[in-house]
């Protein structure tokens, strides 16, 4: 049954990060299990120290969650202890930020061994900052001559280092865990695989196509983040006579927090190691600019951000008639100097697979042959071919 929720957003402006219909922070509580049963937006200059979003609007959102009989709230942004504890006191429900709630879903999906440590890492590092003033009754201290502090302080000390000895451990075990996969691309490496990640925002249909192009059956579904853990197969490309390793990685999304990126680090690593890179973006999102830009954020984040890329255009199969695109692949210049393929498709129904595969070959041939990526050239030629068959 899920939890009746209600969601907050808050623009403080220029260069803040704000959705203001909060459609993706509903779909990442109905992916948590939460139901969003009211949405709630504010403005401000800057977040109220106490409860980020000053006590009128706190007052707001009280009288929404008695109302709509909620039992959580979550905000869109990242609150600090003190806020949340504040808000939790006040509106007489847990209180969740983005950050959590992304933590939380995470924790239900990861299935392999690796990535309940990355997520258990993340998580970790999180609760370790909810330690500094995030629950009253541990402040309490006891006076008397000789003591310092008292019952309140040692049980906050006991539970950070409780925390810190078990990051240590996790970090440990996921050291381990890197050195196998270094073996393991070694290995690739010796045998003169060509390496390819795809990478894109979360639910841009990334499963989807690995499992048209490799004709598998890796879990995808329509939603958040629903693939955590690589998966990993073989492609073979008749355009350049040899088969390739291809790997289908993590989601990204806005403001994914840092310690994600940092614990998902030896997963994203295959995107980093990659000798080519298949961006996919949901091209019937009106937002697949800006998701665009966000990929290519946390690209940079890892050091992948020099990797050649193909953008593979998705879901043309949920575009309306007009918005199709006039051929079924071009190039566009996203850095001065440097086109980059763009190739529409549609994992669902197939539409432009071929293109596609035809793109990843000229690149494969091209790599081994020391030559570029595919020019506009190229590109339209093979979209002449496309269309004569």
């Amino acid at each position: 049954m899920p939890t009746p929720a209600v969601l907050v957003g808050v623009d403080f402006g220029a260069g803040s990060s704000f959705d203001p219909t909060l459609d993706e922070l509903a779909l990442l509580a109905q992916s948590a299990g939460d139901d969003p049963v009211v949405r709630i937006t504010a403005r401000r200059k800057a977040p109220d120290a106490a409860l980020f979003v000053g006590s009128g609007k706190a007052e707001e959102i009280k009288a929404a969650v008695q109302t709509h009989q909620a039992r959580g709230v979550i905000f869109d942004q990242s609150l600090s202890p003190v806020q949340q504890r504040n808000l939790e006191q006040l509106l007489g429900v847990p209180v969740a930020d983005r950050t959590a709630l992304i933590l939380d879903i995470f924790a239900a999906r990861a299935q392999s061994h690796e990535g309940k440590l990355q997520v258990e890492l993340a998580r970790l590092q999180y609760q370790a900052t909810r330690l500094v003033r995030r629950w009253t009754h541990l402040e309490r201290q006891s006076g008397g001559i000789g003591l310092r502090g008292g019952p309140g302080e040692t049980q906050i000390e006991l539970d950070r280092r409780m925390i810190g000895d078990r990051i240590k451990s996790v970090k440990s075990r996921l050291e381990k865990v890197k050195k196998q996969h270094q073996t393991q691309r070694r290995a690739r490496e010796k045998r003169g695989a060509f390496r390819i990640s795809l990478v894109g925002y979360t639910n841009a249909g990334k499963s989807t196509l690995f499992n048209a192009l490799t004709k598998s059956r890796a879990f995808a579904a329509d939603q958040l983040f629903a693939t955590l853990d690589t998966t990993t197969r073989q492609l073979w490309l008749a355009e350049a006579g040899r088969s390739v390793v291809l790997s289908d990685t993590v989601g990204f999304i806005r403001d994914l927090p840092h310690k994600l990126v940092e614990a998902f680090r030896a997963t994203l690593q295959e995107a980093a190691d990659a000798d080519l890179l298949l961006h996919v973006v949901d091209a019937a999102s009106p937002l697949a600019d800006e998701q665009m830009a966000e990929v290519d954020r946390v690209l940079e984040e890892i050091g992948a951000e020099r990797i050649p890329q193909i953008l593979v255009y998705n879901k043309l199969d949920l575009m309306a008639p007009e918005a199709l695109p006039r051929t079924a692949s071009d190039a566009i210049e996203r850095t001065p100097g440097v086109a980059t393929p763009r190739v529409f498709v549609s994992a669902r129904d197939g539409r432009g697979l071929d293109v596609l595969r035809h793109c990843i070959g000229a690149r494969v041939a091209g790599s081994l042959n020391g030559s570029a990526l595919p020019t506009l050239e190229t590109l339209s030629s093979l979209d002449a071919a496309h269309g004569a068959a």
